[in-house]
């Protein structure tokens, strides 16, 4: 007995639907700015953490670029106040994502 003949027996009004769902994902496009991202290294708590801010565009668009930070380099962070904070010290592979995206960016601290 496969599958299909299980749920029929178990649901015997069941009308199942053949049509694929289809779901449209819209490349999203961030807003790049003329003033450049500032991306400075930061001990918290006795631990090295890179901080980058001075985004100019929406929360919703900074949120996205650090879960695609915090993606492509394999490490945790967060999102607090119009900063992406990111556990470590990657100030300079943040900053060539950055740049390969088309932002500036400026280093501060050390």
């Amino acid at each position: 007995m496969d599958l299909q003949e299980q749920l029929k027996k178990l649901f015997p009004n069941h009308q199942a639907s053949t049509e694929v769902e289809k779901t449209e994902e819209k490349e999203h496009i961030l807003y790049v700015q003329k003033e450049p991202m500032i991306c400075k290294y930061e001990k918290r708590k006795g631990k090295p953490t890179t901080i980058i801010s001075g985004y100019e565009g929406e929360d919703e668009d900074f949120k996205l670029l650090a879960k695609e930070i915090k993606s492509k380099l394999a490490v945790g962070g967060s999102f607090k106040e119009g900063e992406i904070i990111i556990q470590g010290d990657y100030r300079d592979k943040i900053m060539k994502l950055l740049q390969d995206k088309g932002f500036k960016t400026k280093r501060v601290g050390g």
